[in-house]
């Protein structure tokens, strides 16, 4: 089960609002993708959060867009920033990339963001969502939200 970024802001809007505080924070975040032979690939991206979408852009024929195209899993991580304050907590992000190919919605795109051209655009279909942190300098906290399931929370101390 997948969800897009709108129906995970419905669902959750606190967390919602947290993840996308966490990824405006910074401009360059982390993309795992898998290669041809299934090891992971690690690679910067900018995202965007535009229109009830969380939006991946990326350069022509780039290693991580091709392959997004051969298999559309991906993994994300908010840059966690200087020092080891992590401020406002550790976020991930995991789904699919399906990529946009409709001129329409290219074109909108990129009216809004002004991206180099050409490039490709992916929407996100997300199957987990997860924030870490730091409670009262004790707990550490994670929270994990799936679509279709409710917000799970975990205390360690």
């Amino acid at each position: 089960m997948t969800a897009n970024w709108a129906a995970f802001t419905e669902a959750e809007p606190d967390l919602a609002r947290t993840a996308e505080e966490r990824f405006g924070a910074f401009t360059h975040h982390v993309l795992a993708t898998l290669r041809k032979d299934g090891s992971p690939r690690t690679t910067g991206l900018e995202v965007r959060f535009l229109n009830g979408e969380l939006w991946l852009g990326m350069m022509p024929d780039s290693l991580k867009a091709l392959d997004l195209r051969r298999d559309p899993r991906f993994a994300l991580q908010a840059n966690p920033g200087e020092g080891q304050s992590m401020g406002g907590g550790d976020v991930r992000i995991a789904g699919r990339a399906i990529e946009v190919t409709d001129p329409e919605q290219k074109a909108a795109y990129g009216e809004e963001v002004e991206p180099p051209e050409p490039f490709h655009l992916f929407r996100t279909e997300l199957t987990e969502v997860v924030r870490t942190f730091v409670e009262d300098d004790k707990y550490l906290v994670v929270q994990i939200w799936q679509p279709g399931a409710p917000l799970r929370t975990i205390k360690r101390t």
